[in-house]
């Protein structure tokens, strides 16, 4: 009698036990509860929710002053291809450009028909792609440039606008494109007047001058003989 009560009431203990653990295995956790609910109110907010882990740093977006398929300029027998100037952000950087230049020409006409071509380049307004990736331009349209006149050194431009009278960008852009090009001599400088009897002036373009065109003026020294 003793062993059978001993053996009931272990078979007794053993089924509350067993379903002690079922019922804690069917009850569903705290947060498996809280899914669903999260799951909601992501969508009320538009969010869709996602497995994989999100960066929270912005959408990727075009690097501004780079283009991302710059055109590819060679030398053709009716131009050759040069660099102009233009503004991003506060710096000046090149772009390329072409410029008609029919073959023979002599050095003086070269040098204006270049000197000419890069003005009009840079009074253009930049293409649709320049213009998405921060380019702009200063230089005002209608500004013309001519060479020298007789008592000028042969390698000096005249502008219609006297360099002092333009906007500091613009003079930045017109003197580091010019003096960058078959324009000038080739040593980084070149000498530009206005009309009349503007004085003339040998314009150098800087690392400085590139880097702050709108507050850094281009370091000039008179040139005697005009």
């Amino acid at each position: 009698m003793r062993a059978r009560g001993t053996r009931g009431r272990w078979a007794s203990a053993h089924r509350n036990h067993r379903n002690h653990r079922s019922h804690r295995s069917r009850r569903p956790s705290g947060a498996l509860l809280a899914l669903p609910a999260l799951a909601l109110l992501l969508a009320g907010c538009g969010i869709r929710p996602t497995g994989v882990p999100t960066d929270f740093g912005g959408a990727p977006s075009r690097v501004p002053c780079s283009l991302s398929q710059p055109d590819v300029v060679t030398q053709t027998s009716r131009g050759v291809p040069v660099q102009a100037f233009l503004l991003c952000g506060a710096s000046l950087v090149t772009v390329d450009r072409v410029v008609p230049v029919p073959e023979g020409a002599a050095d003086a006409q070269r040098r204006l028909i270049v000197a000419r071509g890069l003005l009009g380049q840079l009074a253009a307004p930049p293409s649709a792609a320049e213009q998405a990736a921060g380019y702009t331009t200063h230089v005002p349209a209608g500004l013309t440039v001519a060479g020298p006149r007789p008592k000028d050194p042969e390698d000096s431009l005249r502008l219609s606008t006297a360099p002092g009278g333009l906007d500091p960008y613009a003079l930045a852009q017109i003197v580091c494109t010019l003096s960058d090009s078959a324009a000038a001599e080739g040593d980084g400088s070149v000498v530009l007047g206005g009309p009349g009897d503007v004085r003339l002036s040998r314009y150098a373009c800087t690392d400085e001058l590139r880097s702050r065109p709108g507050t850094t003026k281009p370091p000039s020294s008179e040139v005697t003989g005009s």
